[in-house]
């Protein structure tokens, strides 16, 4: 599988305490378990020329990871619609944390916000497995538990998902749907809340055993499709 981990790469530069946590940008910590786990691994970032998506890596993508935060906006629509493009004929897409506000997400889902409750409290987060058996779910037992995270809470203004694998408490007593899965044309999408740039959350096994999981089963194998209508049944008619 080849896989390509997008991070706007912002906070590891400017923040003291993101760059100690991922000194090399989160986008390097995902791309290494991802690459252990036997898939061909490259990355991009939003200073690179064309945000690193040209036609051709994202032709040579199967699965895109997607991690932004206050960049959203600097993303090009051009970029986006290649995206989105590359989703609806069956490239898969995992959506990271705060990237439910990123312009390709917002487009898949056909919503304007997709606000959320939020505050910076570094609350406990218990992470509930809703879909046992679930391949994504694949190895996690019935919960994970991440000492510190960002809270999240409901209500989240996104379209009710096609399939619903985790729902999170917070010790500050908010709930949240924490991994959806949405399916557009030939394509899947995963959003996947935790992953705060000030908390260690990407190295925890179990989050990346869930995301390589998530790898898997966004990927669709490739298949040329034409989409147009028959010449010669045209000709008939």
């Amino acid at each position: 599988m080849k896989i390509t981990v997008w991070n706007e790469f912002y906070h590891e530069k400017v923040h003291e305490d993101v760059k100690e946590l991922y000194p090399d940008g989160m986008h390097a910590v995902i791309a290494k378990f991802l690459e252990e786990a036997g898939n061909e691994v490259r990355t991009a970032t939003l200073d690179d020329p064309e945000c690193g998506l040209t036609e051709e890596v994202l032709d040579d993508t199967d699965v895109l990871f997607w991690w932004g935060h206050c960049k959203h906006g600097a993303v090009p629509d051009e970029i986006v619609e290649r995206i989105y493009t590359r989703v609806l004929d069956g490239m898969g897409l995992v959506v990271l944390h705060s990237g439910h506000a990123s312009k390709i997400f917002r487009k898949l889902c056909g919503t304007h916000s997709g606000k959320l409750k939020w505050r910076e409290s570094g609350d406990k987060q218990i992470l509930w497995v809703v879909e046992q058996g679930h391949p994504i779910t694949e190895g996690i037992d019935e919960k994970i538990i991440l000492e510190h995270e960002e809270t999240y809470g409901e209500h989240f203004l996104i379209p009710a998902p096609d399939e619903l694998i985790f729902i999170s408490w917070f010790s500050g007593g908010e709930v949240f749907r924490s991994g959806c899965v949405f399916k557009r044309g030939r394509g899947k999408i995963f959003y996947f809340q935790p992953g705060h740039e000030t908390f260690p959350t990407y190295y925890n096994p179990e989050v990346q055993k869930v995301l390589v999981n998530a790898a898997n089963y966004v990927c669709t194998p490739k298949k040329s499709y034409n989409y147009g209508f028959c010449e010669s049944v045209l000709e008939e008619k």
